[in-house]
């Protein structure tokens, strides 16, 4: 066999069943062997960002990694935003990169570019395979790397040659470590903070955001009256009613500092210590006060649910937990079409076990709160701030859970970037409903304006912010990808149009106009 035979065969052995791929020239070998061996799922991306984002959505749902097929440099270089989200949310990622044949590189032709150079800052572990019999075993050791705790992106780089010439055979999988245990000295520290009698806050994030992982907390909170918390932004919150609610620490930072002002203690576990998303004039990057003492009990790659249940355990916390959210699940609005409308038609028929997938960027912020005692699901969110994650999200959260309802919120100025994955969710008959909030400007960068005292903008700066003239007609382009799609302009006609959305065999876009 070739080399890319032997690699897609390790691949398959390895546990990759999926693949997000947008092939050029370089990749062809590799194209042909994902024909010929069976075992892993092709899904065409037409453009790399929703490859990247698509594998990004699939490893947060499916806790482990689906490969990417990338050509070369400027493939890659397309999808490095959503690889930057990815590396944020600690997905499990397999990148496999065409590069040109290695004795062609030396003439510089026109695709030839610096890969390794590029994956880098967007990758937890990068190779390049020098020849056809060494590419198996680069392929196991990148799903290894991919595995390893949290979950880390890794990047291989296949020349066309070495993916044409015989290769020796298959790779087994290298033995991936488990996540290290917390020392039980970190746990009675963090205990005995607990007991001080000072306002403490336990920082969740990553594997502590699961639903065993939260019931431990809410025993702990219970038992201690310490507050449960989690950064603004998260790769998977399990939520809803009967699962334990947490506080998101808000993006304003006003007001992330008044939610913080009284904590003596912040514990982070999987987290890091809060900070502002961007600096401003004459306000902190810190969000905690400076008496509060950050004391990190567990990182992100140890064992967050077994370190939980130890200091459950240290404290003697009951089993009942605080904080557990109720079922409440209002009525479908009506009237004028706001953004307190739209939250509450969407908590009011929301599926279970749904998984939302939040790009929503200013109108989203509304939809978490009315959202507490829907039904339990999922909420997948942007990790890095790189817009244009959550149309992929999506794919691939529906890739790797097709029984699952997905529901999109999505900023329409964000949605535009990665347009293209409307058409793979059409292809693939994904069950996506897409709710775009078409509010026809950069509304957050026009908070942001005022946030980083620009006084007195004018036209110039004002129309840099704004998307509309022409207005975006997502009805045309929805229908343009394949995508039924409806517009809402009342509460009433978003209710029905939702309705319908959940009810279709296949994606559904809703245009929210507000």
């Amino acid at each position: 066999m070739n080399g890319a035979e032997s690699l897609v065969r390790t691949l398959v052995d390895c546990g990759i069943d999926t693949c997000f791929a947008n092939p050029g020239t370089s990749e062809m070998h590799f194209v042909a062997a994902l024909d010929r061996v069976p075992g892993i799922r092709c899904v065409l991306g037409l453009f790399e960002g929703v490859v990247t984002g698509a594998a990004d959505g699939y490893a947060r749902m499916a806790d482990k990694p689906a490969a990417t097929l990338l050509h070369l440099g400027p493939g890659l270089g397309n999808g490095i935003a959503n690889l930057h989200n990815a590396k944020k949310a600690m997905s499990p990622v397999v990148n496999v990169i065409g590069d040109h044949a290695t004795y062609h590189l030396r003439h510089d032709a026109p695709l030839t570019a610096d890969i390794e150079g590029l994956a880098r800052p967007v990758s937890d572990w990068v190779r390049t395979s020098p020849d056809a019999r060494s590419v198996a075993a680069d392929g196991a050791q990148a799903v290894a790397a991919a595995l390893a705790p949290p979950g880390q992106v890794a990047s291989l780089i296949l020349p066309a040659d070495t993916a044409w010439n015989e290769a020796d055979g298959l790779a087994s999988l290298p033995a991936v470590a488990p996540r290290p245990a917390v020392d039980g000295d970190t746990i009675a520290e963090a205990a005995r903070l607990l007991r001080s009698g000072e306002t403490c806050a336990l920082l969740l994030a990553g594997r502590a955001l699961r639903e065993d992982a939260l019931h431990l907390a809410g025993r702990i909170a219970a038992g201690t009256g310490a507050r449960l918390m989690c950064p603004m932004s998260n790769a998977r919150l399990q939520r809803g009613a009967g699962r334990v609610m947490v506080e998101r620490v808000p993006y304003p930072v006003d007001m992330a500092l008044a939610l913080l002002a009284d904590v003596r203690h912040i514990i982070l576990i999987g987290s890091k210590s809060p900070v502002a998303f961007f600096a401003y004039p004459d306000k902190p990057s810190l969000l905690t006060p400076d008496t509060c003492e950050a004391f990190p009990m567990a990182a992100a790659g140890d064992d967050l649910l077994g370190a939980l249940e130890a200091l459950a355990d240290e404290l003697g916390a009951p089993p009942q937990a605080a904080h557990v959210a109720p079922a409440d699940r209002p009525e479908p609005a009506s009237g004028d079409l706001t953004v307190d409308a739209l939250a509450t038609t969407i908590s009011a028929l929301m599926p279970e076990d749904a998984i939302i997938v939040d790009e929503g960027i200013t109108v989203g912020r509304q939809v978490p709160a009315k959202t507490r005692g829907a039904p339990p699901h999922d909420w997948m969110q942007i990790t890095g701030g790189a817009i244009g994650i959550g149309l992929p999200l999506a794919v691939g959260a529906a890739v790797a859970c097709p029984d699952r309802p997905v529901i999109g919120l999505q900023a329409d100025g964000s949605a535009m970037y990665t347009l293209q994955a409307l058409w793979t969710q059409a292809r693939e008959s994904l069950n996506i409903t897409t709710i775009i909030f078409a509010n026809r400007t950069y509304a957050c960068l026009r908070d942001e304006l005022t946030n980083v005292g620009a006084l007195n903008p004018g036209r110039k700066a004002l129309d840099m912010l704004d998307i509309g003239n022409p207005d975006l007609d997502w009805i045309a382009l929805a229908r343009g990808m394949g995508v039924e799609a409806g517009r809402a302009t009342t509460a009433d006609e978003f209710n029905r149009q939702l309705a319908a959305g959940l009810a279709c065999q296949g994606p559904y876009l809703i245009e929210a106009v507000l």
